[in-house]
């Protein structure tokens, strides 16, 4: 199991994460825009649980640096529009489902853990105290990345 800072912006994850691979002598591994992203069928026009993403923004960004990992998105944002989320990056889809149910439990489930075209296993969730997480147990991805 990996516990994988998310950032959150607001349209600004490209030069964010770009600064950050550069101050921690590291490197932006992939990007993808939401425009990459093939249909889903279950959202029938509404996007990500309501967000409608515009097509030039950033679905999902990773830098690494030093044997770590970073990840940023841009979508709707708590608060100020800053958001760090812990992504929670296991190896099974059993262990993706303890995970979830675990962090849930008195919590408030964002988005039910499913499978996704990037994951065996995707979902977001508030715990009981008020933190945000992400429980991901990811199909194999393909090498690059634009930055």
């Amino acid at each position: 199991m990996k516990l994988i800072p998310f950032l959150g912006f607001n349209g600004q994850t490209h030069d964010a994460m770009v600064f950050y691979a550069k101050a921690l002598g590291g490197s932006v591994v992939s990007e993808m825009k939401y425009s990459d992203m093939p249909p889903s069928p279950d959202m029938d026009g509404e996007g990500c649980g309501g967000f409608m993403p515009q097509a030039d923004q950033v679905a999902h960004c990773q830098v690494e640096a030093g044997g770590a990992v970073l990840m940023a998105a841009d979508g709707p944002q708590p608060g100020d529009g800053s958001a760090t989320t812990i992504n929670v990056d296991v190896d099974s889809i059993e262990e993706a489902e303890r995970v979830f149910a675990a962090l849930a439990d008195g919590g408030q489930v964002q988005m039910a853990l499913a499978e996704t075209f990037w994951a065996h296993r995707w979902g977001m969730l508030i715990d009981r105290y008020g933190k945000p997480w992400m429980v991901n147990c990811m199909k194999p991805m393909s090498a690059g990345g634009d930055a």
